[in-house]
């Protein structure tokens, strides 16, 4: 078992774990369906068949903490991801990623890669973390930055893995 191993629930309802999902390298999102960010899904669809074959997994978590910019249930959010971005990558049921209810693989990712002052609550939509496949490295990308600027990232850390 990895050490980001975590339970999952798939946006269709099943239940997963990280280990069903392998790769070399991940790069986990929290996204919503109205936000400035949105249009951010066809950059991760871009980013994720560019690199899926040499290892890249990219992981979509939608959340509605942050201005209830995703307020619909799982099957319509699944559906707005593939019928205007295309979205292939897997996409998982909507969680909380700061407060009581914060679900434990997004606890580990603040733990592990703090924001902005060593701040460990998620600002927005559409942070990014990635990270080896143990866990063992991880980097936190704000929302501003655009799937198209973690290339080289990405690139980099799967030479490495």
């Amino acid at each position: 078992m990895t050490s980001i191993d975590f339970a999952l629930e798939t946006i269709d309802g099943k239940h997963v774990t990280l280990q069903q999902f392998p790769a070399k390298a991940y790069l986990i999102v929290n996204t919503a369906s109205r936000c400035v960010y949105t249009a951010q899904y066809a950059g991760l669809e871009d980013l994720y068949q560019e690199f899926k074959d040499q290892g890249l997994q990219i992981l979509g978590f939608p959340c509605n903490q942050f201005g209830a910019q995703e307020p619909g249930e799982n099957q319509n959010i699944g559906e707005f991801c593939q019928r205007n971005y295309g979205v292939s990558f897997p996409m998982f049921a909507k969680i909380d990623v700061n407060g009581e209810h914060t679900h434990p693989l997004f606890h580990h990712l603040k733990e592990m890669a703090p924001g902005i002052l060593g701040s460990k609550s998620i600002k927005w939509n559409f942070t990014k973390f990635l990270l080896t496949s143990d866990g063992s490295a991880i980097e936190r990308f704000a929302p501003q930055t655009t799937p198209s600027n973690l290339r080289l990232a990405i690139a980099e850390l799967l030479k490495k893995s």
